[in-house]
This record gives structure tokens, sequence and C-alpha cells, in this order.
């Protein structure tokens, strides 16, 4: 399948640059995967389309301060992004790679040393950092929330490029499907009888990279953290069972869920995923989506289009156009039932 069918114009002007004060009230494009219909609503008033019984399935990964600035031993400045780690070690991107080389040393912002010990592909460098023992607390003292390039408001509170409820460090970048969510909102749907249980996906390069083949069978998406406990499988298989619906906020929770749904006997799972979904694609365990609108080309759009459908979907976006709803990261919503 081409990539270009997955393209669609978009004004810039429509690149939401800041987030609402009030999250819910983004506006909220449902589209009606069955016939094609649209209908214009709310956020807050997604609780019409979540019944009792029905599971809510979010993502409670959180944004790691995973944008770097190095300095080099002769003073000069490097921007790079934290991908993963392990212990002293971390593996970064750098624009200017070229300059780390084998064994040269560089500096944080704290003063602390790194220690190039590996050059792997485009641009990732492995370093060693001796005086920590855990890269987490460091990247988070040493680093900033990356936003996203096409965000040109560099004033953003960072709370704001964060979900309610996320609690596990480890992205480097926000599901920001769950950015709309309340706690307030999260009461009504619970107050109804709507269950709600969270997996985690570790955002990483993968999610947002763009794909650069011509066609969709030539890419392979790279790998990503994933965990889903045993009690939300046993939760998803009660609802199942009740023949009611999930609903999966975010492309990351849809890769999450249908991940785990292909492999037998499953009790729990931790370990990663590399999972690429686009059309046409067998749905096992998500019945409904909330997602932002997402850039053209990406295998977000890719994966929407697999469950929505392409025609659905690439004219969802067309309409989201003409009546001016706000694209990307701090933009508006859609749910896909």
């Amino acid at each position: 399948m081409e990539i270009e069918i997955f393209d669609y114009y978009l004004p810039k002007e429509l690149i939401a640059q800041e987030p609402l004060k009030e999250r819910d009230k983004a506006r909220l494009l449902v589209l009606h995967k069955e016939n094609g219909n649209i209908e214009h609503k709310v956020f807050y008033e997604i609780v019409e389309f979540i019944n009792e019984g029905d599971l809510l399935v979010l993502n409670d990964t959180k944004v790691i301060k995973a944008k770097l600035t190095l300095t080099l031993d002769t003073g000069g400045k490097i921007d790079a992004l934290f991908l993963r780690g392990n212990k002293n070690l971390i593996e970064i991107k750098a624009k200017k790679a070229k300059k780390l080389k084998e064994g040269r040393e560089i500096y944080f912002k704290n003063g602390a040393k790194g220690i190039v010990r590996k050059v792997l592909e485009e641009g990732v460098r492995l370093i060693e950092i001796p005086e920590i023992e855990n890269y987490i607390n460091f990247i988070e003292e040493v680093g900033e929330v990356p936003l996203p390039p096409y965000i040109k408001n560099r004033n953003i509170d960072e709370e704001d490029y964060q979900t309610i409820y996320g609690k596990k460090l480890g992205s480097i970048a926000a599901p920001t499907a769950g950015l709309h969510f309340t706690e307030n909102l999260l009461i009504k749907l619970k107050e109804k009888g709507v269950k709600i249980e969270y997996v985690t996906l570790h955002v990483g390069t993968p999610t947002f990279e763009p794909l650069k083949v011509k066609n969709l069978d030539e890419h392979k998406l790279g790998e990503e953290w994933i965990e889903v406990s045993e009690k939300v499988l046993n939760e998803i298989k009660k609802t199942k069972e009740n023949k009611k619906k999930i609903f999966a906020v975010g492309t990351t929770v849809v890769r999450t869920l249908e991940t785990v749904s292909r492999i037998e006997n499953i009790k729990e799972y931790k370990g990663t995923t590399d999972l690429f979904i686009k059309p046409p694609f067998e749905f096992k365990f998500v019945d409904a989506m909330i997602t932002n609108f997402h850039l053209p080309k990406t295998s977000l759009l890719v994966l929407v289009c697999a469950f929505g459908g392409i025609e659905n979907v690439l004219n969802a976006y067309k309409v989201a156009v003409e009546n001016r709803y706000r694209f990307y990261s701090f933009g508006d919503a859609m749910l896909i039932i």
C-alpha cells in the first residue's frame, strides 16, 4: 500500500501551539465507522458514548525530561534526545552526532561527565555516565520535557504535556489522546459504571517518526516497552464475555492491547512491541478508540485509518480542517466508534 494515500492538506494555523486551559473543553469529532457519519461534540460529552460495563483503557506512562543539551570538551553545544537507559548507560540521538566519536568526553547541565562508548546507527550514541547509578533520576535532573518541533511556543508549563494520571516515567513524548481527561471527567465515567484500567507503553521514536518508505510493507516499526497486568487482562476478558465495548485511549493503547491479544495463554506481559498496524488489520480487543489528529504519512495516521477505514478517516480529517479543528499534540480529539 502506497504511503501517499495517507497524506492530507493542513493549513499551518490549525496546528495547536498551546493547550486549552480546561482540558475537557476541547472539541470532539465523533466518527461512526460503520457508515462514516460524523458528529461534532465537546470532549466532556464523551460520557454519552461510553456505557455502563464498558472498559476504558488509558496509558499511564509519564514523559521524562528527555531533551538534553550536551557540552563538548571544546565548549560547543549539541542538542540530543534521550532514548533509553540501563543503570549508568544511556542511549541518545544527537543532531550533530559526527562530533560524538567513541571515547569522547561530554558534559551535562549539572557538570556530570559522560563518555561516548559506542557509535550506533543514525546519530544514536551509547553514553556512560560513571558518576550515576540510576539513569531516570539523572535525566530528570539534567533534561527538559521535549515538546514536539511543530510547537513553536516554548513557554509551555511542563505539566500541560503530561496526562493527569501518568505515573511511570519513561516516554519521550506524551500519549496525547489522554491529555483531554480531567479528574472530574473520570469521576463521571466511573459514576456511570464505566470500568477504567491502565496499561503502559513508553513512547519512543518509533511512535512518531515519519515513514520514509513509498510502500508500507517496506516499513518496520522499532521496539517500544509495554506492560499489561493480569488484572487488566481479566477485565478485558470479562468485558468481552459481557458483550461490552473496550475503548482505547490513544494509538499507544491500541498497539499495546492488540499486541497482547495475539499472545496465547497470556497472564500478564512486560516486554517490547514492534506491532505496526496498517490496513487491513483484524482488531481483536479494541472496539472504539479516542485519538488526536495526527501528522500526514505517519504510522499513527495509518493505524487510525486501519481502525476507522481509510476513506472514513481521511474524510473526517477533511471535515475537521473545514471546521477549523485544532490539530496535533495540543489539538482537539476524535472518537471512532
